[in-house]
């Protein structure tokens, strides 16, 4: 049986309505909180599906070449050691070449501690060289997001602590 190593949450409203409205613009209160408490957390298929889906907020469409930055209201506390790697869900990679823009997205168990949450946002593309429209229907799964252990050189010395999201590490190095 696989260990289990982690528990996904919603961010709070707050921190939704932030990057939500970043993303897609204002819009009305009452919408807005609709659209939060039909947040559904992440969750595998099947016994043994080793991805956990993670659910379109709203309806997206993508015309070919087209980009979107989603808010999945998703945040993820996991132990040491451990990363979340996240995927386009295969099929839609497959029928439409749907890719995350930075290939594959990396959630570090530290980003829960972060200023924004550790809200997870995916930036997904459109690549279809064959004129596909891509629809994902509001609480359809679009990513999905597979625990990996890993290890660490044995002269590692960091002991310099997160405070933020995208890019936030970068000034460690």
């Amino acid at each position: 049986m696989a260990r289990r190593v982690a528990q996904f949450y919603k961010v709070s409203f707050e921190q939704f309505k932030e990057g939500y409205t970043d993303t897609f613009g204002i819009c009305g209160e009452q919408t807005l909180r609709q659209i939060y408490e039909s947040l559904k957390l992440p969750k595998r298929a099947t016994a043994g599906s080793a991805g956990y889906d993670f659910y379109a907020p709203v309806d997206i469409e993508l015309a070919p070449g087209e980009t979107c930055k989603i808010p999945t209201g998703i945040r993820v506390q996991m132990e040491e050691n451990w990363v979340l790697k996240c995927y386009p869900r295969s099929g839609l990679g497959f029928k439409f070449r749907l890719q995350l823009n930075n290939t594959v997205g990396i959630i570090d168990s530290d980003y829960y501690n972060s200023d924004n949450e550790g809200h997870i946002f995916a930036k997904i593309t459109n690549d279809s060289n064959e004129g596909k429209i891509v629809k994902i229907a509001a609480g359809t799964g679009f990513m999905q997001g597979i625990f990996v252990e890993y290890g660490i050189t044995m002269d590692d010395e960091v002991t310099t602590a997160r405070n933020g999201g995208f890019g936030s590490t970068t000034n460690s190095y």
